[in-house]
């Protein structure tokens, strides 16, 4: 990406894929490619630096549009994000313009519902791989082999354990971080919440 320079202020950002006229001037596409930095500078086309440091994971908040700056002592445009917006971690009742409760109630759900009803749908569906064990049990008596009853136990309590979890965080950040995967001195990769067991 750049950005023309006219009189000190950026006044269009260029994608680089089709010539420009500036003035009675025009230049091909190529100057983008062939044409050195300085060269471009020169008819005040600049390669804009993105800065991301400010920038989030967008599961968990949400971010500025970038602003666009031109430094004239140093002959550079960057990109920047403002400061990211944490999501909300809790539920909340949506407000009209003066801040008071829509009546009916509408609830805006925030990240722990969304969070639980995931958590909700891979253990039911971690659970349905075996259900078939239950039903063969209820229809012709056959024993469930004691390695899928444990399972089942096992995937209900981690269902818990991590439902428990997400409802507990006191913040977006708190959450991010029982998602946050780290690695141990065995190379194993592994998150504060865990996960829901599988069968092998």
């Amino acid at each position: 990406m750049f950005a023309l320079v006219e009189s000190g202020s950026i006044t269009k950002n260029l994608k680089g894929n089709k010539g420009i006229q500036l003035g009675d001037l025009k230049y091909p596409r190529a100057i983008y490619t062939l044409w050195s930095e300085a060269e471009r500078n020169a008819i005040g086309i600049y390669s804009i630096t993105f800065d991301d440091s400010n920038k989030e994971d967008e599961q968990w908040y949400i971010n500025t549009n970038q602003s666009y700056a031109y430094d004239a002592s140093a002959g550079t445009v960057t990109a920047t994000y403002g400061t990211a917006t944490a999501k909300a971690h809790a539920d909340a009742n949506a407000t009209d313009d003066d801040g008071v409760d829509l009546d009916p109630v509408v609830v805006i759900e925030g990240l722990k519902t969304k969070l639980i009803r995931t958590v909700k749908v891979q253990a039911a569906d971690e659970l349905a791989r075996t259900d078939w064990y239950i039903t063969r049990n209820a229809e012709k008596s056959t024993a469930i082999p004691s390695a899928i009853t444990t399972h089942r136990d096992l995937v209900r309590s981690r269902q818990a354990a991590m439902e428990t979890s997400i409802t507990n965080a006191s913040d977006t950040p708190a959450l991010e971080t029982l998602y946050t995967y780290t690695r141990d001195s065995d190379g194993v990769q592994s998150r504060p919440l865990a996960e829901i067991p599988t069968l092998d």
